[in-house]
């Protein structure tokens, strides 16, 4: 995604030593995070809780498919929530309209019905598509294009991100496991709508960031875009609304599984699709080309650790509440609890690291080189769950 170019900004440090919209995009995601990580420490538990409990009685296979085409669309959507900000809206504006799809996706889900539910899911798709890339973005725009502290903004920004995933589960987790599913889901919704309502009345911290598309080069340029705009977004509301209806009905037997199978095939295929489209069909640059190489790179290595990151809310969320003791000297915690643990850590050496980007100064590894130091941390993770996961079922045998 792009922002048009700015050669200078004034120096702003009045938040911590960085510019005060800053504050503003840290409390706005730390809350949209807190609906996601609220929302998704409950998601398979309940599809997979029997109905007599509240739950839609799902088995494993079916719930951990709705569950895995689910926050692969959560990704997925932030490509063309990318487009239209950058082409039609500006990120500001797209952020505020993802918050409020949010919100409503939440509340959505309040309501005990299969049908609302799917809704509420899909409503949370579109609106995180809108939300989680662009306020990224302006994240970025916040600074001048050789401010150092950029890179420990950053960091300070996705320590809101986890402040918001760590108390989620503590909150959503014990009102949907001890309470009612469905008010842990209003939590969620509760908390979405706090992040906006800060969001709106901080705005004016974050002057012109974000706040435009990206000019198009001439007005019939222009129109083509809100062309192809308005013909994407009439073809996607069909081709919804048909398989909504026709699985409502009855007229089309498919089940969740089977759509969950079909749309890995078709995100790989949009993904192929997309980028040689990328590299090929449009006029980029030498120094532009260079860049979506790297971004190529960027994006199978991301594939690999958000696949593996994602495994918290499904196969280690049902792993935590079956296989393991949630008890401490008598005290019975949800499961879910369990979800906070991750941000919990992450939170602890945030400002830790973020100290230590601007100590290093020059020595400072690449960003690359962190994504790369990262994924081999989060590989040693997973191969110390394997001998506690060996553990844990030769004592259940």
């Amino acid at each position: 995604m792009a922002v048009p170019a700015v050669a200078a900004r004034p120096y702003d440090d009045a938040f911590f030593g960085h510019p005060r919209g800053l504050s503003t995009l840290f409390f706005t995601e730390m809350w949209e995070r807190f609906s996601y990580y609220g929302m998704r420490a409950l998601l398979i538990l309940f599809m997979t809780a029997p109905i007599a409990a509240g739950g839609l009685g799902f088995e494993t296979g079916v719930a951990g498919a709705v569950y895995g085409l689910y926050t692969s669309m959560v990704y997925m959507t932030t490509l063309p929530g990318g487009w239209i900000a950058d082409r039609l809206i500006g990120q500001r504006r797209a952020v505020l309209y993802g918050g409020i799809i949010i919100a409503a996706g939440h509340f959505s889900m309040a309501f005990p019905s299969l049908t609302t539910f799917y809704i509420g899911l899909t409503l949370i798709v579109v609106g995180t598509g809108f939300v989680k890339g662009n306020a990224a973005v302006i994240v970025g725009a916040l600074y001048g294009e050789r401010d150092a502290r950029r890179d420990a903004g950053f960091s300070i920004y996705y320590m809101g991100i986890n402040l918001g995933a760590f108390i989620a589960p503590l909150v959503c987790g014990y009102l949907g496991q001890k309470v009612n599913w469905h008010i842990g889901f209003a939590a969620a919704g509760v908390g979405m709508v706090f992040g906006l309502v800060q969001y709106v009345l901080g705005g004016k911290y974050l002057g012109d960031a974000g706040l435009r598309p990206v000019p198009a080069k001439s007005a019939a340029e222009a129109e083509r875009v809100r062309s192809r705009a308005r013909a994407g977004g009439a073809v996607a509301l069909v081709v919804f609304v048909g398989l909504a209806l026709g699985m409502y009905t009855g007229a089309l037997p498919i089940t969740a599984k089977q759509i969950a199978d079909a749309a890995g095939y078709a995100l790989l295929l949009i993904v192929v699709v997309f980028f040689g489209w990328l590299f090929f069909g449009a006029d980029w640059t030498p120094t532009e080309r260079r860049r979506l190489y790297a971004i190529g790179v960027l994006f199978v290595a991301a594939t690999i650790f958000w696949s593996e990151f994602e495994q918290a809310g499904s196969t280690l969320n049902l792993f935590g509440d079956r296989a393991t003791r949630t008890s401490v000297f008598g005290w019975e915690f949800p499961s879910s609890y369990f979800q906070s643990l991750q941000p919990l850590f992450i939170i602890t050496f945030a400002p830790v690291f973020a100290w230590i980007w601007i100590r290093l100064g020059r020595r400072e590894p690449s960003s690359p080189a962190k994504f790369g130091i990262g994924l081999v941390l989060v590989g040693a993770g997973y191969a110390l769950l394997v001998a506690a996961s060996s553990l844990a079922q030769a004592r259940s045998a």
